[in-house]
């Protein structure tokens, strides 16, 4: 393994704080930060109205940023990507850039009970502007139906934060 560089991933359920945390980390260690909201944001504005789309959109993303992010490992430089490792699935595309790239990993768990990450997701849509959308608690359970902390067999080097 390249002793250089790093690639940083983030798991844990929606509000839990892994975009706070990802920005302290990428300062922390000097890596370049990528995050996916920001990108899917610019690149698809008003084109995400539900889960569906949102996976269709973030698919073309991790396709089209897969092998920069290799470029950028293979050169020596770290990277933090706050792009949801929520699901075995997800998380196999972080496996496969640090592992193609042959260099260390960190997966940053951050276990938040649903009562938090709830209360966290209310704080932070009180604070957005007038007229912003903001998630639901309704749509969070729908999303966080889907989440799958990181196993043991998966074999990765957790990182984990309450």
């Amino acid at each position: 393994m390249r002793g250089e560089a790093k690639l940083y991933f983030m798991c844990g359920k929606m509000a839990a704080g892994k975009s706070t945390y990802a920005k302290q980390l990428a300062r922390d260690q000097n890596a370049l930060l990528l995050v996916q909201d920001d990108f899917v944001a610019a690149l698809f504005p008003g084109e995400i109205q539900d889960i569906p789309s949102l996976v269709k959109y973030s698919g073309r993303l991790k396709s089209a940023l897969s092998n920069h992010i290799f470029e950028l490992l293979s050169r020596g430089i770290s990277v933090v990507r706050d792009f949801p490792g929520n699901t075995r699935n997800q998380r196999r595309w972080f496996r496969d850039l640090f592992e193609r790239a042959n260099v260390e990993h960190e997966l940053h768990y951050i276990d938040a009970s649903d009562d938090r990450c709830k209360r966290q997701l209310r704080q932070r849509s009180e604070a957005l502007p007038a007229g912003s959308a903001w998630t639901t608690e309704a749509e969070f359970d729908a999303i966080t139906a889907y989440f799958q902390a990181p196993a043991d067999d998966e074999q990765f080097n957790v990182v984990r934060r309450a």
